[in-house]
């Protein structure tokens, strides 16, 4: 008696397409990408030149207003990623403009961000009823569900890199929003009240914590820079990272946001780095100086004022040929509470 073959194939193939009816799938056929050796990111090297940004980003201003748009930026999104408003999986960035005379108005929304003032002084942002003054270099943060909103008295255009976690909210689909009634939130506070009250190694003794963000909304580039020339004064470069330190929450010594980790750091002139990779892909900007970073088998020149994204696991190293001041942003924490942030020095 002949036994009928059986095609495996086949019959796995009609398998499948029966439990596809009952909205299930098998395991062992995506296993590998779900569970990969080492990550794979979609996410690409890529940089956003300033000089080559700029003009497109004066040109949105005569475009459309800020109180029309809400907030006129243009989002750098990765070219990995296209149609998804992100720069890597986890993180949003752009750059916003804002011109004399105008209020971006305030609202509030779940998402976190972050600023760095990249060109122009004198425009502010305004949080929970405290207004900061912008100048080159400056890092503030609007934390989850604070009123903020951003207005230039000044006589000139300004602007920042902003940094958000919009993909993490949208995974998790928890966002909310809501508009403030009027365009600017009345002032509540003098200006510099939140340094002073928790940026200088103390705090009021009846301080408790809001939320796992800082307390402190604003970090000026001038004590910053400061912070930075003491570190090179006193000690050696890191071999990869130059001198690097991170923005804290002074209330709990932990980053200055839940969600982003941020940081900064000086790579001596003619530093020549040493590779590096990590799992948290990184958003840099170059406040200072000039140089060029090599990311898997691409290298690019960068010079004040640009933009570039490193992937998750991407092997990188950095060559200054100036004295150079970096910024960049990450999702480091949350992969810290996760127990999968890894970062690996190479030969």
């Amino acid at each position: 008696m002949t036994q009928a073959v059986i095609d495996p194939r086949a019959a796995r193939e009609t398998y499948y397409r029966r439990i596809a009816e009952h909205s299930m799938t098998p395991l062992w056929e995506v296993l590998a990408s779900l569970v990969p050796e080492q990550p794979r990111s979609p996410c690409v090297p890529a940089i956003w030149r300033y000089s080559e940004v700029r003009p497109w980003l004066m040109e949105s201003g005569r475009l459309i207003s800020a109180q029309e748009a809400v907030r006129r930026v243009l989002i750098l999104e990765n070219p990995g990623l296209p149609g998804t408003s992100a720069v890597t999986q986890s993180l949003y960035a752009g750059l916003q403009l804002i011109l004399p005379g105008e209020v971006a108005p305030s609202h509030r929304h779940t998402q976190s961000a972050l600023r760095l003032i990249v060109e122009g002084s004198g425009a502010y942002t305004a949080v929970e009823g405290e207004r900061a003054t912008m100048h080159p270099g400056d890092f503030i943060i609007t934390p989850s569900w604070t009123w903020h909103d951003h207005g230039n008295e000044a006589d000139e255009p300004v602007v920042w890199l902003d940094g958000l976690d919009i993909p993490m909210v949208r995974f998790f689909d928890c966002g909310f929003a809501e508009n403030y009634p009027q365009a600017s939130q009345p002032v509540a506070r003098p200006e510099g009240d939140a340094l002073a009250r928790y940026g200088g190694n103390l705090l009021p003794v009846d301080y408790e914590p809001a939320s796992a963000s800082s307390p402190v909304f604003a970090y000026p580039y001038e004590r910053t820079r400061e912070s930075l020339r003491v570190l090179q004064r006193n000690s050696a470069p890191h071999a990869a990272h130059g001198h690097k330190m991170q923005f804290i929450n002074p209330a709990s010594g932990g980053p200055a946001m839940p969600t982003m980790a941020a940081f900064v750091q000086l790579l001596p002139a003619q530093f020549a780095g040493q590779g590096c990779r990590s799992t948290d892909g990184t958003v840099f900007h170059v406040i200072e100086g000039a140089g060029s970073v090599a990311i898997g088998e691409k290298r690019f020149g960068f010079a004040p004022r640009d933009t570039f994204v490193v992937p998750p696991w991407a092997a990188y190293r950095f060559d200054a040929s100036e004295e150079s001041v970096l910024f960049s942003f990450s999702d480091r924490p949350l992969q810290r509470a996760m127990g999968a942030w890894r970062e690996q020095l190479l030969a």
